[in-house]
């Protein structure tokens, strides 16, 4: 059973929307990054997918890349709220007004 390319273009957006909805409407740090995680699970599955249309492997490389990168993301984002966690005693991100503090 072969599942066209264009249901995962759907399934893609709908993903990237989710994340977008995610990204935009919470304030929770936490959220942030698994909103920005699933955006870029979104363009994944759009690599993958137009790489299996294709029968060449690019798509799927450049969706290694982009699991590389989500990690980093994800190490520097922990850290990052860490340190808000630590200074604010919450992860709003409304509430650090500056860098410094």
């Amino acid at each position: 059973m072969v599942v066209e390319t264009q249901y995962y273009v759907l399934l893609s957006a709908a993903m990237f929307s989710i994340g977008v909805f995610g990204l935009l409407t919470r304030r929770n740090a936490l959220r942030f990054l698994m909103s920005v995680e699933l955006m870029l699970n979104a363009a994944n599955v759009n690599l993958v997918a137009f790489s299996a249309q294709w029968g060449n492997v690019t798509g799927q490389t450049f969706s290694l890349f982009v699991l590389a990168l989500a990690a980093a993301e994800v190490a520097v984002g922990i850290g990052i709220i860490l340190v808000l966690f630590r200074n604010f005693r919450d992860v709003d991100v409304t509430e650090p007004a500056t860098m410094r503090w």
